[in-house]
């Protein structure tokens, strides 16, 4: 089985056209860079026989474009953003197999679409977010230098917490609300852990149990896009990682301004 060597016609560059922007699409839908996901576009394009492609990304994003005809300039708008690093290797890994000549264009759609598909099974369910959350709340306090009596309330409080940002997520889409309303309750949480005597200190207690909050995936995005010379993409999620950052700051200092 080879891939595409010949150019194909204008019906297969629409369907290779939609190829790539799945891939795109679902790369920077679960925490991609966006060099990353021009260059998986253009390699498909090229592996499927279309040498002169381009494309333009952006968080919000996709424009994408194969030379030679008026008709296959497509634009995909991405809504939703999460962190699923599984999908954006088993799209990777796709994209090399069709580079090796393993699997054909259409064979690749159909698996991209499973990826992508909501009952896939690549997607974790909430109660093993809110599991590992709660764990690593526990871990950031003994990596903090925090006393090992306060691991239980770090692990109750972190892992209550994220379970109410996934619950709360769901009804109020706008991220910025649900996060301040999460670290709001984090913050009470904790104050009431160390005032029953259930935990000792308070600072890494609240510290710890925010962590699973703290975008450090954008951070990390925005600082790479900002070195590969995307300024626009780079921008934009080192501003959406600053107004996390300000939700679960000003969520924690509410709680404390009282307390």
């Amino acid at each position: 089985m080879t891939a595409i060597s010949q150019p194909p016609d204008d019906n297969n560059r629409c369907d290779i056209s939609q190829l790539c922007l799945l891939a795109g699409k679902i790369i920077l839908q679960n925490g991609g860079e966006t060099y990353r996901v021009e260059d998986t576009m253009v390699r498909i394009a090229a592996a499927c026989g279309v040498s002169q492609s381009q494309s333009f990304v952006t968080p919000t994003g996709i424009i994408f474009a194969i030379e030679g005809t008026a008709h296959t300039t497509r634009l995909i708008r991405i809504s939703e953003r999460s962190t699923n690093l599984l999908k954006v290797t088993l799209v990777n890994d796709i994209s090399r197999q069709i580079s090796r000549g393993e699997v054909t264009p259409e064979e690749a759609y159909l698996m991209l679409q499973r990826i992508d598909s909501g009952d896939s099974g690549y997607s974790y369910p909430n109660w093993l977010r809110v599991v590992t959350a709660a764990i690593a709340s526990g871990c950031f306090l003994i990596m903090f230098q925090g006393i090992w009596s306060d691991f239980w309330p770090v692990i109750v409080c972190g892992g209550i917490g994220y379970l109410f940002f996934v619950t709360l997520h769901r009804i109020v889409p706008i991220t910025f609300f649900a996060e301040f309303l999460t670290a709001v309750l984090i913050g009470l949480l904790s104050v009431l852990t160390v005032h029953v005597g259930f935990g000792t200190d308070l600072d890494k207690i609240i510290i710890s149990s925010v962590m699973p909050l703290v975008p450090g995936l954008h951070l990390t995005n925005a600082v790479r896009d900002l070195m590969a010379g995307h300024l626009v993409s780079g921008l934009s999620k080192g501003a959406e990682a600053f107004l996390t950052a300000f939700a679960i700051g000003a969520g924690i200092a509410a709680v404390l301004s009282f307390y």
